[in-house]
């Protein structure tokens, strides 16, 4: 009997691992993603929601940016065609963040500030009532309902971003600054209370902030969660486990990021890129266009299509994704660099995408000198050369490059773009030795692209790699 329920449990766990697989097929295979962070901030082109908790501004200043957020000029279908143009195959949008202001048709209520409450923390402002009140406390605090614009912008953006097939991300801040039974609000200000010592004002924003995740999954039924705002607030008192039940009881198929771990289905590394692989198998690194997360026009630092590639091919190289972000301004239109670096993007992965999508991680660390990705049968190897076609007689020189270990008898070698065969040559492959030799390979000037070359090595097996010290070993 003792056997029967061990192999019952392993056969469950094996169904399980299974399903977990397929669930997360498309994420692994998707590769690029791209992020968009749009709010009220993007009215004065201030830090998103940091600012007033940072006390950059302050805090009435901050969201009287609602009563001038009228995006004239957004047109969903016309970012979802650039979204879809840049290569990327999901999305994820910001539907609420810290601030508390929902892009959505939310039905909750978001309690105003009480004058106490704003004295204690604001002794020299006056206390926003009237034709000055920060938001009509009778209605949820959203843009269909605290703005001119008088509408619900995540289902637009839901229906184009689908119909131009991709996945649909919503990002949703746990954490609520505004909300007055949350217990943090300014950095450097004491908290509003401690959640131990009222336990039943904390489970009322639980209930708040569980209701809009219901919303969110009813209403949109979202291919992928990324939640923010997690590191203020253990698993347990966030309620993560009845947060993953009101997810997955109607919407099974859906993926969590990281920030709730013990829920997560994927690491989520911020900006910097890992040097060692994430702490889960599906990861995606979040990375910024310029230095700003929203639309900040004195941020100028825009990364170029070069470098945001050179990221990207090494998130690839190690089995991972890139979610790039765009800030739209407050017209609803997206800044001229960020439209420009998605179209260039575009078309380096359009032109590349057999490298890209549904690749496994690329060949161990000494074996190439550079980025890499495998064919998901193996029998294929796309390196990844960052060496630009020179200005001028690029006939005239040749980039060089070395493979070591690679036991496999090489079919052919091409550069993707060119129907031409490029020159392979093995030394120091020795008749009595199964250690095989070094491949070098040799890339015309003329067939390097303008931005990251990719070589197509095409393999006579599975790759079978060689990883000992040389000589007889």
């Amino acid at each position: 009997m003792k056997n029967l329920t061990l192999l019952l449990l392993l056969i469950s766990s094996s169904a399980f691992s299974q399903t977990d697989s397929t669930r997360m097929q498309w994420f692994n295979d998707a590769k690029l993603g791209i992020f968009i962070h749009w709010g009220m901030y993007a009215v004065d082109g201030t830090s998103e929601s940091w600012a007033f908790h940072n006390g950059v501004l302050p805090y009435d200043q901050y969201m009287n940016q609602m009563k001038r957020f009228n995006p004239t000029n957004f047109n969903a279908d016309s970012w979802a065609k650039l979204v879809k143009e840049s290569g990327a195959k999901y999305v994820v949008v910001t539907t609420q963040h810290h601030d508390g202001l929902a892009l959505w048709n939310t039905k909750q209520l978001t309690p105003y500030p009480t004058k106490t409450e704003w004295q204690k923390f604001f002794p020299n402002i006056l206390y926003p009532m009237g034709k000055n009140a920060l938001w009509n406390q009778k209605l949820p605090l959203s843009t269909v309902y605290q703005t001119p614009a008088k509408k619900d912008f995540i289902t637009p953006l839901a229906t184009a971003f689908r119909k131009e097939n991709l996945k649909f991300g919503t990002y949703y801040s746990l954490l609520d600054w505004s909300h007055t039974n949350y217990p943090r609000f300014l950095k450097e200000a004491d908290n509003r209370y401690e959640i131990a010592a009222d336990p039943a004002k904390w489970n009322t924003f639980l209930q708040f902030m569980h209701a809009q995740i219901s919303e969110l999954n009813t209403t949109f039924k979202p291919d992928l969660y990324w939640f923010d705002g997690d590191w203020e607030h253990s698993e347990t008192e966030w309620g993560a486990d009845q947060i993953d039940s009101i997810i997955h009881t109607t919407n099974p198929n859906a993926i969590l990021n990281g920030r709730l771990p013990t829920y997560g289905d994927y690491s989520t590394p911020e900006q910097n890129m890992p040097v060692v692989h994430p702490e889960k198998n599906s990861w995606e690194l979040c990375l910024t266009s310029n230095d700003s997360w929203g639309f900040q026009p004195k941020d100028t630092n825009f990364k170029t299509t070069n470098e945001v590639l050179q990221i990207f091919t090494e998130c690839l190289n190690m089995g991972g994704n890139l979610l790039l972000d765009i800030g739209p301004k407050a017209d609803g239109t997206i800044p001229e660099q960020q439209v420009k670096l998605l179209k260039e993007v575009g078309r380096w992965t359009d032109k590349h995408s057999e490298a890209i999508y549904g690749t496994t991680a690329g060949l161990p660390y000494g074996h190439y000198h550079g980025n890499s990705t495998l064919s998901p049968d193996r029998k294929t190897i796309y390196l990844f050369v960052n060496q630009v076609r020179p200005y001028g007689d690029a006939d005239e020189i040749t980039v060089d490059l070395m493979l070591k270990g690679i036991k496999n008898k090489i079919v052919s070698a091409s550069v993707i773009g060119s129907r031409a065969e490029i020159e392979t040559k093995i030394v120091g492959k020795i008749s009595w030795s199964w250690v095989p030799g070094t491949v070098f390979i040799k890339i015309p000037g003329l067939l390097l692209d303008e931005e990251i070359t990719v070589v197509r090595i095409i393999l006579d097996s599975p790759l079978d790699l060689y990883q000992g010290k040389g000589g007889f070993h």
